[in-house]
């Protein structure tokens, strides 16, 4: 079993910049594909981004240049850096863990993580 925490949410203005963290419980934690996910009001949960238990990582095209996903395995810990956020960015952020496959790939379905966190506001002004 592993528990996940996202922390790190809030209000920001256009432009500006968040970290959001991810801990999570386990002492495997380094075998994980971790992944990012938000939804907004009225949209279904999309695929933000994602790092493989090997720490490669891969963004959808909607955030990429802009977010950047890391991990701490000594403190079981994965961030998701965002910079210059836009208002299409408001969402609820969550984070995903899966014991994956591929050591080296992560996975962009929903369906494919086993463990989330509870979600964390991200709401971006003009």
């Amino acid at each position: 079993q592993v528990q996940l925490v996202e922390s790190g949410g809030g209000l920001v203005q256009a432009g500006g910049s968040l970290r959001l963290s991810c801990a999570a419980s386990g002492r495997t934690f380094s075998s994980y594909a971790m992944g990012w996910f938000r939804q907004a009001p009225g949209k279904e949960r999309e695929f933000v981004g994602g790092i493989s238990g090997s720490g490669a990582s891969t963004y959808a095209n909607s955030v990429k240049g802009r977010f950047t996903i890391s991990r701490d395995n000594a403190k079981n810990t994965v961030r998701l850096q965002m910079n210059s956020l836009k208002p299409e960015d408001t969402a609820v952020y969550y984070c995903a863990a899966v014991q994956f496959e591929s050591y080296y790939s992560t996975p962009w379905a929903a369906n494919q993580y086993d463990y989330w966190g509870q979600g964390t506001q991200v709401t971006v002004s003009t």
